[in-house]
């Protein structure tokens, strides 16, 4: 699959993988900032922006995704940053491909099943998320403001409501408002999401020591526990983990420089 991209700077690559409803628009200022000396991709994943559609939503079918990408672009090795199920996409390639890594960065999600160590709260979140996204129809919306109106009374929390409202576009042929998101096919595929690139799938693939690995994790975000440190230090034995005061799941968004000050050190 050809994922769309965006490019910017020269020197050493560094690509970068958003989230779960996310897009590489998410992280225009934090490649501007890393374009001043790195080579910087942002790319959008398979179901997500301006990337094509599958009924296929697998870590697998990402982290291939990425390794074509790799390939297309002639990239030898690069720093690595996924943030949450782009994290996860980010581990499962660099596990496979460690040739291509020159360090990983990891942000705001742990190398684990979030059904089975009694998180659930991922789950039940993001299952009524995507329900909601399903069940507005799009040819009784005129306006944005309708979109909002309709996801608010829904979904209780006015910042996730404020990011979906980045993937709704007007459709060019039919002039409807719809989602830039596949959003049925990760309803179906929620489960894999939640689940998949734990622990367990790392058993035959520990200890990591080939390449530096930066954990960074909102203080206010139960996407990485204290009680994750344990699994995410026996897979990645040397890893760092740095916490951003004041900060939740988009922690890059809501502490820009603190997030910025992180990585810079990581880079350096």
């Amino acid at each position: 699959m050809k994922l769309f991209y965006r490019v910017e700077g020269t020197g050493t690559p560094i690509v970068i993988i958003h989230g779960l409803y996310g897009s590489s628009d998410n992280w225009l200022t934090v490649a501007k900032k890393l374009s001043a000396r790195y080579q910087v991709f942002s790319v959008d994943q398979r179901n997500h922006g301006r990337s094509p559609n599958s009924e296929v939503h697998t870590f697998e079918a990402m982290k291939n995704d990425l390794a074509e990408f790799f390939e297309q672009h002639k990239i030898g090795k690069a720093i690595v940053m996924g943030h949450s199920m782009g994290g996860k996409t980010a581990m499962n390639f660099a596990a496979d491909y460690p040739e291509h890594i020159e360090k990983l960065i990891v942000v705001d999600i742990a190398p684990k099943d979030y059904f089975l160590l009694n998180d659930e709260s991922q789950y039940y979140l993001h299952n009524n998320i995507l329900r909601a996204m399903l069940e507005i129809d799009f040819s009784k919306i005129e306006s944005r403001k309708q979109v909002e109106i309709f996801l608010l009374e829904r979904i209780d929390n006015v910042q996730i409501v404020q990011f979906l409202l980045k993937n709704v576009h007007r459709n060019k042929e039919n002039h409807q408002f719809e989602w830039l998101l596949n959003v049925p096919v990760l309803y179906d595929n929620l489960d894999e999401i939640i689940k998949g690139v734990n622990a367990r799938w790392f058993d035959d693939r520990i200890p990591i020591l080939s390449y530096p690995v930066l954990f960074i994790k909102g203080a206010n975000s139960n996407y990485i526990l204290p009680n994750d440190y344990p699994s995410i230090c026996r897979i990645y034995p040397e890893a760092k983990i740095v916490e951003i005061p004041d900060a939740g799941h988009w922690l890059h968004a809501e502490q820009p420089q603190l997030f910025m000050d992180a990585v810079w050190e990581f880079l350096r």
